[in-house]
């Protein structure tokens, strides 16, 4: 009786924790944003499949990677890379038949467009032109070794030209590591492994790198931010930014978090939208809910997976489930 008695005590306040967890967030609301649907106009004729990559080159060009009008490439007569310029007008494409499922995409200094493809376990680099640079992993081919990823996630190329890939998207099996590269390709380390302890991770979902130089994982399945150095050395965990599956840090050090997933069985208590807080302080100061009309419950994914942040404070959340590009601007409109 008295277990029982202490069960449902702790039962109550878990819930107590998650609803109070749920309605803080609720209120971060400031600064108020005008989302914006349909930005990017894409060619006569073509729809949007799902996505969850979108960033910009140094033009200012948007540059996103969808999955051929549905949630596939494999077969598509389409290319599923494209171009717009920063008023959201189309530019061109390219990649039909390179990328079988384009999962997240980053853009190094010399404008260079990296996209990994999560089924094709392959993370490929592109000039702006559509010209395949560089390959990592093999083609439709798995593995756990230096030379083979198995459903890798992101991938981020530092000032330096270092390659860092997080590998591995299921929970509790398969890879669960980041893997360092040089600029040239050459296998450097690897760290990580399946796990919830300091320096371990599950589903590294998306990367980003502050003005110091560490590196932010978005460790998906375990509802937090993970920071190293390069070398891999672990720094610390942020748990107050959601289930993360996107992540971008701005110039001033901002870290903006997208978060798809979060619901009763994975993340309960915790809203789906993008949160926003500087990373001198790792505190939340900002929430942008999830649509209104979307029910977590009924819902795998929602809300951006991909984020990027323009110079203007401009938020670009790409979404799988929606099938959209959403942007976000600063202000009332």
């Amino acid at each position: 009786m008295k277990t029982a008695f202490r069960t449902a005590l702790l039962c109550t306040a878990l819930a107590l924790a998650a609803s109070a967890a749920f309605a803080q967030q609720i209120t971060l609301s400031s600064p108020p944003f005008t989302r914006v649907d349909n930005y990017l106009k894409l060619p006569d004729g073509r729809h949007m499949g799902s996505t969850n990559t979108v960033a910009a080159d140094s033009k200012g060009n948007i540059w996103i990677a969808e999955r051929c009008g549905a949630n596939e490439c494999k077969g598509s007569p389409l290319d599923p890379i494209l171009e717009f310029d920063s008023k959201g007008n189309f530019l061109k494409s390219f990649g039909k038949g390179e990328v079988e499922f384009p999962h997240f995409i980053w853009i190094d200094k010399k404008d260079n467009i990296w996209i990994v493809d999560g089924h094709g376990n392959t993370v490929q680099e592109f000039d702006p032109n559509g010209k395949v640079l560089m390959t990592l992993g093999e083609k439709d081919k798995a593995g756990n070794d230096k030379t083979h990823f198995d459903q890798p996630s992101s991938v981020l190329v530092a000032p330096d030209g270092s390659i860092f890939v997080g590998d591995g998207h299921d929970q509790d099996k398969g890879n669960s590591r980041i893997v360092k590269f040089d600029a040239s390709g050459k296998y450097v380390k690897e760290w990580g492994g399946h796990g919830r302890g300091p320096g371990q991770m599950d589903i590294p979902h998306c990367l980003a790198m502050d003005s110091k130089g560490q590196l932010y994982l978005g460790d998906r399945g375990n509802n937090r931010i993970d920071v190293f150095t390069q070398d891999g050395k672990f720094i610390k965990s942020l748990d107050n930014f959601g289930r993360p599956s996107g992540c971008f840090i701005d110039s001033h050090d901002n870290l903006y978090v997208a978060d798809s997933e979060s619901h009763l069985n994975h993340h309960p208590g915790w809203a789906r939208g993008v949160r926003i807080g500087s990373l001198s302080d790792g505190v939340v100061t900002a929430f942008i809910p999830d649509d209104k009309d979307v029910d977590p419950e009924k819902m795998g994914t929602s809300n951006g997976e991909g984020i990027y942040v323009d110079s203007a404070g401009n938020i670009y959340d790409a979404e799988v489930g929606q099938k959209a590009i959403v942007r976000f601007t600063p202000g009332k409109g």
